[in-house]
């Protein structure tokens, strides 16, 4: 009898040992996946609206904005740059004591070809300096001569590419282009990388002959309106604030970040 009751003892212990193990293994979770890696968005840059036809004689064929784009003016023209009648033509002295400049800024002249401007520029930033930029190395080669022959040490020849001016950004309180922007092949993307480059408060000066002005004696391509400028600046997150009549035959534009690119 003892025997019979310690092994029925014996079967209810078994019995509620397996009964309290069952729910464990139930309740045993089964290792997750790892969740799947999201790829990252990446922004796109909308292709620029340039347009093609047969070129004019003093264009390249290439259109921005109904604007067909004009050849560039290579360094053998560095004599016109330098012509002794600029200053009564341009008036680029008037032009050079309105640009309005801090002595530690700094400053890209755009296109600065021989760097008639830069080195203009250079006595308005004494502790600042002058990127003289240029896709021409001819042109920079012919800086950097006249830059020892006038000992100007704030002036710095700067390699620029078609489609980038190739500055560090928020490199610069200022930009300059005198009669260059026309000639960009790349405009678009130019003022894009000018946009990088500028710091929040920073601004261009653009100086373009009056396409409005049947009285200046310019090729049509070489000129712009003002509403041209106002359209293509606008595109790239730049508002005009001010337009300075003041020279014979040129717009004095600037322009200033939109608030909402800053």
């Amino acid at each position: 009898m003892k025997r019979t009751s310690l092994l029925l003892l014996l079967c209810t212990i078994a019995g509620i040992a397996a009964f309290s193990l069952q729910p464990l293994k139930l309740e045993k979770k089964t290792a997750s996946a790892p969740p799947e890696a999201v790829t990252p968005v990446v922004p796109t840059i909308e292709t620029p609206p340039y347009e093609f036809r047969d070129a004019t004689p003093d264009g390249i064929g290439k259109c921005y904005m109904g604007r067909e784009i004009a050849h560039v003016m290579g360094h053998p023209a560095i004599g016109w740059l330098e012509r002794d009648e600029r200053e009564r033509e341009e008036a680029p002295s008037r032009a050079i004591a309105a640009i309005e400049l801090q002595p530690t800024d700094v400053i890209a002249d755009i296109g600065a070809g021989s760097g008639y401007y830069s080195f203009r520029l250079a006595e308005k930033v004494p502790q600042g300096k002058v990127i003289a930029l240029d896709i021409q190395q001819e042109m920079l080669d012919f800086l950097a001569k006249r830059s020892a022959e006038l000992q100007i040490n704030n002036v710095h020849g700067h390699l620029g590419a078609i489609d980038d001016i190739n500055l560090p950004e928020n490199s610069l309180d200022a930009a300059l282009m005198v009669d260059a922007y026309h000639e960009f092949s790349h405009p678009a993307e130019m003022l894009r990388s000018l946009h990088k480059a500028l710091k929040s408060d920073g601004r261009i000066i653009l100086l373009e002959f009056r396409a409005e002005d049947p009285r200046v004696p310019i090729k049509p391509l070489h000129k712009m309106t003002e509403e041209q400028a106002r359209k293509e600046f606008a595109a790239a997150g730049f508002t005009l604030v001010s337009n300075k009549r003041q020279l014979p035959w040129q717009h004095f534009m600037v322009f200033e970040k939109d608030q909402s690119t800053r």
